[in-house]
């Protein structure tokens, strides 16, 4: 198991690790939109938290030497379902024709009170 840990995504808001690899798997934690260099909220707009949020996820999935492509599941969870269809337009546009499996679940809070949290797992071929 190895450790991956990025300055180009948020650092951990608490007892966990950026990412996690086991073999030819990369578990992505939870991302939520911060900026990196600043650790704030990106905006209070849910397209911009999304795309921050895959931003996150991929500069992780990048630093354990892999790419988009490799993703093959997210995990979405968002805080308003209303938004789904704004998170998704961001969402389809970051992946284009790659379409990892996705469950979308709505929750009654985050951490940091955010609107959107991301996680991933990733497969090197």
């Amino acid at each position: 198991m190895k450790t991956i840990m990025t300055n180009q995504a948020p650092k951990a808001v608490g007892v966990y690790s950026q990412g996690v690899v086991a073999h030819n798997m990369l578990f992505v934690s939870g991302q939520i939109p911060f900026v990196p260099a600043t650790m704030t909220l990106v905006s209070q707009d849910i397209k911009e938290q999304t795309k921050q949020c895959l931003e996150n996820v991929l500069a992780i999935v990048e630093a354990a030497g892999m790419s988009k492509t490799d993703i093959v599941r997210c995990t979405v969870f968002m805080t308003n379902l209303n938004d789904f269809p704004l998170m998704n337009e961001v969402y389809e546009a970051f992946f284009q024709d790659h379409k990892p499996a996705r469950a979308a679940v709505g929750v009654v809070a985050l951490p940091k009170n955010v609107q959107i949290e991301i996680d991933a797992i990733a497969v090197k071929s």
